[in-house]
């Protein structure tokens, strides 16, 4: 999603968010992301103004006292941002790809079945289709990717080939460059 992207060229506007906007985003996080619900006011604080940052090709960016925190696609659900992922890593069910896959994932390739099956990978919750999950690596302590379920987990021990896993934010992405710069 991110290959070309960058903020210099590809922002088309930004605005402070009305108050009851504002509540409604914390609100849809809160269903979103259940176990953030304890530090959702550190990340949000009620009297800090949430920033809309708009995009070409429909992303939007929410941003917090200069932070970027979630992003958008289209009217799909908030997805957080790699650099608050590793803030607070239990806030996404986590997949783990094999020793075979990292490179491919860092390079923005989606996750195949067979990498999410085989030895040294895990699936340790039963998630369904469409659900975002936090991309773990064999032996690495940091997600290394964001990535949004084609199949659900059953599926893909059951069907063990395609894609699994869309890529959907990694590590060395433009995004990720532009925000840990920010």
């Amino acid at each position: 999603m991110f290959k070309k992207f960058s903020f210099s060229e590809n922002i088309a506007g930004q605005s402070q968010l009305k108050s009851s906007v504002q509540r409604n985003i914390r609100t849809k996080l809160n269903e979103l992301y259940p176990k953030i619900e304890t530090v959702l006011e550190e990340l949000i604080p009620k009297k800090t103004p949430i920033i809309q940052i708009k995009g070409h090709e429909h992303i939007t960016f929410l941003s917090v006292n200069g932070e970027i925190l979630f992003f958008q696609h289209f009217d799909g659900p908030f997805l957080p941002t790699l650099a608050l992922l590793h803030k607070y890593p239990d806030m996404l069910p986590k997949l783990q790809v094999d020793r075979g896959a990292i490179k491919f994932v860092l390079s923005g390739a989606n996750i195949m079945c067979p990498g999410l099956t085989s030895k040294g990978a895990r699936m340790d919750e039963d998630l369904p289709a469409g659900a975002v999950a936090a991309i773990m690596a064999e032996g690495k302590e940091n997600a290394l990717a964001i990535g949004l379920l084609k199949m659900s987990t059953q599926d893909i021990k059951l069907v063990n080939k395609g894609i699994g896993v869309d890529n959907i934010h990694y590590l060395t992405d433009p995004l990720w460059r532009e925000v840990i710069h920010m």
